[in-house]
């Protein structure tokens, strides 16, 4: 167990989902209709929510989570593995005849992958858990939401809390206007951004993609861009670009939550840090959880963050 918390610190609280992730792996990906003979499967735990929950604990952060897990063979071991890792698993609901969600996840040689999901008891996160978590969702010093559980429920908790909210736009989608503006900050991915944008987004359009979702109601936008790193700009600063050096991938499934997770521990542990800084330590966490295999178990624990200075430059 991770104990190098201390329960007293600001407050990092996630609200989303918990799955349990089969994953495959595979000289390629498949086609369409194609049968591929694998190399190896595991099974593990993720669900983008616990994820940046575990990503942050592992990093040191005083982290809570709030999610539904099913009644089946996998929740209480999903609520105990929480735990272990040093996770508040107060808020951590078994839901009734429901089973644990699941991600199906294929693994290519070059780390790219594939991954669908089925919600199960995340489909059951709700206002009313929500409303039963206003205490801990209001004092929280950093929100984390996402979008694999009902967005209703998510928009509800963001509108409670009075901290920094930070929405993961995770997985893309085009019907999310109404959160925005309450995002203190919106992360999301190129091909995220090109969903809410309507622009194929890339880093030579970025500063447009950035523009518009800042009008649209958010203070900050972040945009990760994989090897390149990511871009950034808000409502006091012009866009940014924060590069990323470069590693060799062997499996990029849960990056972006890695990502999410260190971002928000680096936002309370470094307050006094550029926001340049704090996002090329967490592009460097990220970066670190490409060269393993897994999920949550190629997030780094030993880490110590702002030895260097990351490179960055402005856009015009």
């Amino acid at each position: 167990m991770y104990s190098h918390q201390n329960k007293n610190s600001p407050k990092i609280v996630v609200f989303g989902s918990c799955s349990v992730d089969f994953t495959t792996y595979a000289p390629r990906l498949p086609n369409p209709g194609e049968t591929l003979h694998g190399t190896k499967f595991t099974t593990s735990y993720g669900g983008k929510g616990a994820n940046q929950c575990v990503a942050a604990a592992k990093l040191g952060g005083n982290a809570y989570m709030i999610c539904r897990v099913g009644d089946d063979q996998w929740g209480e071991k999903y609520r105990n593995h929480l735990k272990e890792t040093g996770v508040d698993v107060s808020h951590v609901y078994i839901t009734p005849n429901v089973t644990t969600g699941i991600a199906q996840i294929s693994v290519a040689d070059n780390g790219e992958n594939q991954i669908v999901i089925v919600l199960g008891a995340n489909g059951h996160l709700s206002k009313k858990d929500a409303a039963d978590s206003h205490e801990l969702i209001k004092s929280a010093d950093v929100f984390i939401g996402q979008l694999e559980t009902p967005f209703e429920a998510t928009l509800e908790a963001f509108k409670i809390n009075e901290g920094i909210k930070l929405l993961n736009a995770a997985p893309a989608r085009s019907d999310i206007q109404e959160i925005l503006p309450y995002c203190t900050i919106l992360c999301l991915n190129e091909f995220e951004a090109s969903m809410l944008t309507n622009l194929n987004v890339n880093l030579e359009n970025a500063v447009d993609a950035l523009n518009k979702l800042l009008s649209a109601g958010c203070q900050t936008v972040i945009i990760t861009l994989g090897s390149k790193g990511a871009v950034y700009a808000s409502k006091d600063e012009p866009p940014t670009h924060v590069f990323c050096e470069p590693v060799t991938a062997v499996d990029t499934t849960g990056a972006g939550d890695a990502f999410v997770g260190a971002l928000a521990t680096f936002l309370l542990s470094h307050k006094d840090l550029p926001m340049h800084q704090k996002i090329g330590a967490a592009c460097e966490v990220a970066s670190i959880s490409v060269t393993k295999e897994g999920t949550q178990t190629s997030y780094p624990t030993n880490y110590t963050p702002f030895i260097k200075q990351y490179k960055y430059s402005k856009l015009q």
